[in-house]
């Protein structure tokens, strides 16, 4: 239980990290290289300015979904180092 708790406690924060700097790798393309503006609802480069959306807004059940694997990881966690092994 201990193994599979640290796994859900690790995994869900580097998927949210992956994902945020892929998109992360898009918007300074977007801003640096082609000198446009990122929209972040439609995730293309537009010439006009863009109003920012967060992303637990755009993308919630990413975010919600990934914390509370996290948080049933820690449980399992918890639950793993107080009950004896056999």
């Amino acid at each position: 239980m201990l193994r599979l708790g640290l796994l859900l406690l690790i995994l869900p924060i580097f998927v949210l990290m992956g994902v945020y700097f892929w998109e992360l790798n898009d918007v300074r393309e977007c801003t640096l290289v082609q000198g446009g503006h990122w929209d972040y609802l439609d995730s293309v480069c537009r010439e006009t300015p863009q109003p920012f959306a967060p992303w637990v807004e755009r993308q919630p059940w990413l975010v919600n979904g990934g914390m509370l694997l996290s948080l049933v990881g820690m449980v399992m966690c918890m639950v793993g180092l107080y009950v004896k092994r056999r």
